[in-house]
């Protein structure tokens, strides 16, 4: 309610005083805010650290804010700090669910190259379950450039390949603002994504057209909160320090 009495305001004054000859007047403490002030957190030390209001989703020791689709065990392999996709075992996704959020997560595809194109390292996360940002080695594997490493899948092209080589750790940084629909399912407002890809930005601002389709073109359903889902493409891609901040 404060930020829109303050907004009222401020469209009041700008219209008040837009000519340059009443500035001479203008009092500048009257646009100076003191009683709305941010909420105070403490930054992680090093790059890539979780701040102290994030939600650590993956601690590098076991899957306990993790499930299936279908709820049951999550049963990647958990070892040195890092959890593998375990082929066959299948998609895990977080216990929680979540609308607008800034996520990091960091992850490697396998050293050992097999493969070429999207059987190459092959993974991806779903922004609630539904909007895939393409985990892959892009790093020089020839594929579509709306499926390689970067890229919301089939979607949008990344602006750059800011890809590491196999085996390297590499981090996503991701803000994520979710999709707002009618009560008669319309969307109001689509979903944006901005990603940085190992400190570079690959996605500025991003429109999502629709969840993520293999064959055919993206299309809405209106949803509510959703999880952040791993995929088993069946490369054993592996994943580490995973936190979010809700927005």
């Amino acid at each position: 309610m404060k930020n829109l009495i303050y907004l009222i305001w401020l469209f009041s004054a700008t219209t008040c005083f837009s000519q340059p000859g009443n500035r001479s007047s203008f009092d500048p403490k009257v646009t100076e805010i003191w009683d709305l002030k941010p909420a105070k957190i403490t930054p992680g030390k090093n790059s890539g650290d979780a701040p102290s209001d994030a939600i650590v989703l993956f601690n590098g020791k076991d899957l306990s804010k993790w499930t299936t689709p279908s709820n049951g065990e999550a049963k990647w392999e958990v070892k040195d700090g890092a959890m593998t996709v375990t082929r066959g075992t299948g998609d895990i996704k977080t216990k929680q669910t979540f609308g607008d959020i800034q996520l990091h997560i960091e992850w490697r595809s396998p050293s050992e190259i097999i493969g070429e194109g999207q059987g190459r390292g092959n993974s991806g996360i779903f922004l609630q379950e539904r909007y895939e940002l393409q985990v892959l080695d892009s790093y020089e594997s020839v594929t579509y450039s709306n499926g390689q490493a970067g890229s919301i899948y089939k979607q949008s092209i990344p602006l750059v390949n800011a890809c590491l080589k196999p085996g390297e750790w590499q981090s996503y940084d991701v803000i994520y603002t979710a999709p707002r629909f009618s009560d008669n399912g319309r969307v109001i407002v689509p979903a944006y994504v901005t990603v940085l890809q190992n400190g570079v930005l690959v996605q500025n601002h991003t429109q999502i057209q629709g969840s993520t389709e293999y064959k055919g073109l993206p299309v809405y359903q209106p949803h509510g909160k959703g999880s952040i889902q791993l995929q088993d493409h069946g490369n054993p891609v592996s994943y580490r320090n995973i936190w979010v901040r809700e927005l």
